[in-house]
């Protein structure tokens, strides 16, 4: 669920197509989205070992340790776009801003959050063109509590 007003638009990252937009000003620790009608999360193996929820890894998104939801029918939350200066930050499955964010900014998170350890995303990062690849689940755990912590200290 997307909790402040937003719209959906063309993204000003380039090739990124669509994009999730504020409609209304946010403050610095304000939850953006927040998980809804998640039924069940798989380990890692169960979707590696099933041709069916591989075929749906474009919507594989890990929440903690190595568990991970598969919701292609995700609603407009597909629309938030990567950046490794996001102005979300992802934490067990919230999403947070990490800044006073003004209407009509673009909501991204860094992607190294929501993938498998090590995997590398199709594409690289539009602005560094670095690649874009998995934290462990220690490096994502302790990357996202410290940020969020400094949020709201």
């Amino acid at each position: 669920m997307i909790v402040p007003r937003y719209r959906i638009a063309a993204s000003r990252i380039p090739g990124a197509g669509q994009g999730l937009f504020l409609e209304e000003a946010v403050s610095a620790g304000d939850i953006l989205t927040a998980p809804d009608a998640i039924d069940r999360t798989w380990r890692l193996a169960e979707i590696e070992n099933s041709a069916e929820l591989q075929a749906l890894a474009h919507a594989r998104a890990r929440w903690f340790e190595d568990r991970y939801t598969v919701s292609p029918e995700w609603p407009d939350e597909c629309y938030v776009n990567h950046s490794f200066q996001p102005t979300g930050l992802w934490h067990l499955g919230f999403i947070f801003a990490t800044a006073d964010l003004a209407a009509d900014t673009e909501i991204t998170v860094d992607y190294r959050h929501l993938l498998a350890p090590g995997e590398e995303e199709g594409f690289n990062d539009a602005l560094t063109g670095e690649k874009i690849v998995g934290y462990t689940w220690p490096q994502s755990l302790a990357v996202s509590t410290r940020a969020l912590a400094a949020l709201i200290a």
